[in-house]
């Protein structure tokens, strides 16, 4: 009997107002946040700061909050990337990287997955790590159908 398909989801806050944000997750069905943000608790973040954030989910939606920073990117990655204005392709690289070498697919349970949406802040996720992690642990697990909210 084939395994069955899990959707994960992801989004970005910036860009978005707060009732669009939390339409977005309701609308998708979306049952719990995994916060891939090294930095979660940035004045930057308005409605997204690691305790607000967890809060709005539980009392708006029901939803859990669940913070991984095994699934950020290092610092000095991100140093690289934004403030030396890094090419995309080299931050992908050394970011798969990084998750191969931490084993994320083993060391995260897979029952988080389903229903979950990987929150980072870019409001897109074309070169933004939430994308790569979802690619990766597809790669890795199979049956995950990836759902970008944007």
């Amino acid at each position: 009997m084939p395994k069955k398909t899990d959707n994960i989801f992801t989004i970005g806050f910036t860009k978005k107002t707060a009732s669009v944000f939390f339409e977005k997750l309701r609308d998708a069905g979306v049952k719990r946040i995994i916060d891939v943000r090294l930095n979660n608790v940035s004045q930057l973040a308005g409605f997204s700061k690691k305790d607000d954030l967890q809060f709005f989910l539980k009392e708006i939606l029901g939803i859990e909050y669940v913070h991984l920073p095994l699934l950020a990117p290092t610092q000095e990655m991100l140093d690289r990337f934004k403030a030396d204005k890094g090419p995309w392709e080299n931050y992908e690289r050394d970011f798969l990287a990084l998750m191969a070498g931490r084993r994320v697919e083993d060391q995260i349970d897979r029952e988080l997955i389903p229903g979950a949406c990987l929150l980072c802040s870019e409001d897109k996720p074309d070169f933004c790590h939430r994308r790569l992690v979802a690619e990766y642990l597809s790669r890795k697990w199979g049956n995950l159908n990836i759902i970008h909210l944007v």
